[in-house]
């Protein structure tokens, strides 16, 4: 039988970070009554006009200079025209044939390799309303409302091109544009508040083919994990359905998360003729060189940048800045430890990447929750790096700290965990122990060495895990006739 090549690409949407919605002056809060955010504008009632939201083409300029895309000096709003209960006026303001941006791409790192993904074009759109199929104090399923306070909200849309052929790479690419996003902060990117939504266009051919097979589109993925799993699952239905004798047909497809599959939403056959047309209401938009200068001379450092300068000026292995820089919150955390506690850099680092992400990742938070601020987690590295407490004690104060948020100082001080670094103490403990094991002490002298080990662990349980470990390791070695 052939092998297959998957060829994907994928549309993401992402609602932009403006107070006020792309044509009128209505908020675009997130979790509003329904239908409170809303005027005769975004309801589309007649006889109003839509006034473009300047800072919604700022923000597109920003996205298509940071994803290597040719901003058009003129580009033009058009009406995509389509029935659906959540769209009052019968038609999405959006673009078509003159996007903002076109012509771009970014760099994905997966597995140690880099792949530059195309991007097709990206361009500004409003958001339509919401149905709600629930509503309490109703029978479930019984009646429909329309909530339009999301109607209006300003949106990106992203197009890939057909570049990427496995799902692992289609979760690196949706990744790596949302780190691109929350860099530029034109968007939150939360994918649970439908900030940053995803369509996919999947097809398989026989490796070595040239020409694209017939594509699905899957929509409906909140999640990096529902994207990668909803592309796998594509792939497979679509070689089975070949193996099979059939063949795969154009069609939209919903992602089922629960049941992890896809299943028909509507066939090519249904599929919308949207007849675009440049909008009457809006004029042309013109862009100045000056301005796509302007802008681009106002990027901020992206992650790319930021991952090399992490290299050069705290010398960390490329790994560690490419997980640090990941998220742009969690680079700023890191940073501001650092500047606390500018001793060891790297120290930092595997306290975050280990520590601190072990225990965001349990509680399913964001790093900008974390009840360790940058000011604890640099004060509890000053009391190791001052002898105060062992790296081992420090496990016990980091969880204490996550679950309590005191200061260090202050839970060594209520817990008594203060290291003992007085080799007085420590000595009569070695003694008392070697004195008890004369047959452990007898086979070390006698050359068997990993007894060592054992006489470490004797000493750290009688010290209930305070003694200074390095210390230990000295002066047992004198006691037992090296030093």
């Amino acid at each position: 039988m052939p092998t297959y090549e998957a060829v994907i690409g994928l549309e993401v949407h992402t609602q932009l970070m403006t107070h006020s919605k792309i044509f009128c002056p209505c908020s675009t809060t997130f979790g509003a009554a329904p239908n409170s955010n809303t005027c005769p504008v975004c309801e589309g009632l007649p006889g109003v006009l839509p006034v473009l939201n300047k800072q919604v083409v700022e923000f597109a300029i920003r996205t298509g200079l940071a994803t290597n895309c040719t901003i058009a000096r003129e580009s033009v709003l058009a009406r995509k025209n389509y029935f659906y209960p959540d769209l009052p006026k019968a038609y999405q303001i959006s673009q078509y044939e003159l996007p903002l941006a076109e012509h771009g791409w970014v760099d994905v790192h997966l597995d140690g390799a880099t792949k530059r993904i195309g991007i097709t074009r990206i361009h500004m759109e409003e958001d339509a309303g919401k149905l709600l199929h629930e509503f309490p104090g109703e029978p479930p399923g019984k009646f429909s409302y329309v909530d339009f306070n999301r109607c209006g909200v300003p949106l990106l849309e992203i197009v890939s091109e057909p570049d990427m052929r496995t799902p692992e790479e289609a979760r690196a690419y949706l990744q790596t544009i949302k780190n691109v996003l929350e860099y530029l902060e034109v968007s939150d990117c939360n994918m649970e508040e439908g900030s940053l939504r995803c369509d996919a266009n999947i097809s398989i051919r026989p490796a070595g083919q040239e020409q694209f097979g017939t594509r699905a589109e899957i929509k409906n993925m909140n999640s990096f994990r529902n994207v990668q799993r909803a592309v796998e699952y594509e792939i497979e239905r679509q070689i089975d359905e070949i193996e099979a004798g059939g063949e795969v047909v154009q069609e939209t497809r919903l992602w089922d998360a629960g049941k992890g599959m896809t299943f028909s939403m509507r066939s090519k056959e249904e599929a919308h003729d949207y007849r675009y047309f440049p909008d009457p209401d809006l004029v042309p938009i013109m862009i100045s060189s000056e301005w796509i200068e302007q802008t681009r001379a106002e990027l901020p450092e992206l992650a790319q940048a930021k991952q090399q300068r992490f290299v050069q000026a705290y010398t960390l292995p490329a790994y560690d800045a490419e997980v640090l820089t990941a998220s742009k919150y969690l680079a700023a955390y890191y940073e501001e430890c650092v500047r606390l506690f500018p001793a060891n850099p790297k120290e930092v680092s595997n306290w975050v990447m280990r520590d601190v992400l072990r225990q965001i990742t349990q509680h399913d938070a964001d790093i900008r929750e974390c009840p360790v601020t940058p000011a604890h987690l640099a004060a509890m590295l000053k009391l190791i790096d001052n002898n105060t407490i062992s790296n081992k004690i420090a496990k016990t104060v980091f969880d204490d700290m996550y679950a309590g948020g005191k200061m260090p100082d202050v839970i060594v001080q209520e817990k008594g965990l203060v290291q003992i670094t007085d080799a007085g103490e420590l000595e009569a403990i070695i003694e008392q122990i070697l004195a008890h094991n004369p047959g452990p002490v007898e086979q070390y002298r006698g050359g068997k060495t990993k007894t060592f080990g054992f006489f470490v662990g004797q000493v750290m349980k009688a010290t209930k895990g305070k003694a200074n470990p390095k210390l230990v390791n000295e002066l047992l070695k004198k006691a037992l006739g090296e030093g």
